[in-house]
Formats: structure tokens, C-alpha cells, sequence
């Protein structure tokens, strides 16, 4: 008994994201990228039509129920895209990013989209490695396109999977 407590392993559930996630995805968003998303950056997504998102949250928590990912996407026109995914630090390479990719490429689906589209920092190594696994190809690049902290610039690749 006393293994399993050494042992012990966080559950997630994935779930639909709603208006009252969007103060924790803000932080998360905050806590993973250069420039945070406000809360009412994501609440202004939200109500948006054609954006959907999934959250990643902790189901075995003691007092609560912690965020641990999330993706934010978008479907318009036949198109899907995927807006902004993030894992919380802890829970890096647990597989929560392809479950919350998952979720969002099968919601495109059922929303009538035929590709799906996204743009990750090209030296992203883990992020552009799970993409590619979830069979996404770069498709352009875009140099100069993400600021760091540190005021350097990093590029972007644009990134497809056909969905049909």
C-alpha cells in the first residue's frame, strides 16, 4: 500500500473547455509561452463561432481538480486550426498532448473539416516530433515569426493533416 503512494500517477480526463477554464488556461498559457494570453483573451475566443477547445483536468487531485493542458482550435469553411495547445511542466511527455490533439482533430471532423492547420515554434523539437507522429507535414515557414523574452526571433513552421 504504501507503494502506491510512491508510485502514485496523475488521471486526467479530456473535457470540453468552458468559460469558467479560461482564467487556468490564461495562467497555463502564461506559464508556457513568451507573451500570456489574458482571461478575457481566451472568453473572447470562446464565443467565437467555429472555436472549440479541450481541457486536460487532473481527476484524482486531493482538494481540487487541476488543469494539466489544454488546445484551443478552430473550424471555418472546411478548414480546422489549431489556435494554441499547451501541457502544464509537471505532466510534460505524458501523453496529455496527443489526447488533447486527438480530441480536437475528432471534433474538426465532426464539424465538416477537411485539413487541419498549425504553427509551432520550429525549435519546439518535442511539440514538432508529436505533430509529426500525429501525421502533420510542414507545409511553409515563416522566419522571424515568434519573439522570445530575450528579444530574439525564432521561425515558425506551418504545419497540415488531411482529415478526410
Amino acid at each position: 500500500m504504501f507503494e502506491d503512494y510512491l508510485t502514485w500517477k496523475p488521471f486526467f480526463d479530456i473535457v470540453p473547455m468552458r468559460d469558467a477554464d479560461a482564467a487556468e488556461v490564461s495562467e497555463m498559457h502564461g506559464q508556457r509561452f513568451a507573451r500570456q494570453w489574458s482571461e478575457q483573451e481566451v472568453l473572447n475566443l470562446l464565443e467565437q463561432s467555429g472555436v472549440f477547445g479541450f481541457c486536460a483536468i487532473q481527476t484524482n487531485a486531493f482538494f481540487s481538480r487541476p488543469l494539466g493542458g489544454f488546445v484551443l482550435a478552430r473550424e471555418a469553411g472546411g478548414e480546422s486550426e489549431i489556435l494554441t495547445i499547451a501541457v502544464g511542466e509537471k505532466v510534460g511527455r505524458s501523453g496529455l498532448g496527443w489526447r488533447l490533439m486527438q480530441a480536437a482533430l475528432r471534433d474538426a471532423v465532426e464539424r465538416g473539416a477537411e485539413e487541419m492547420f498549425l504553427e509551432v515554434e520550429e525549435t519546439n523539437d518535442p511539440a514538432v516530433g508529436l505533430y509529426r507522429r500525429l501525421g502533420f507535414k510542414q507545409v511553409a515557414r515563416r522566419p522571424a515569426y515568434y519573439a522570445s523574452a530575450d528579444g530574439t526571433r525564432s521561425a515558425a513552421l506551418v504545419m497540415k493533416r488531411d482529415l478526410r
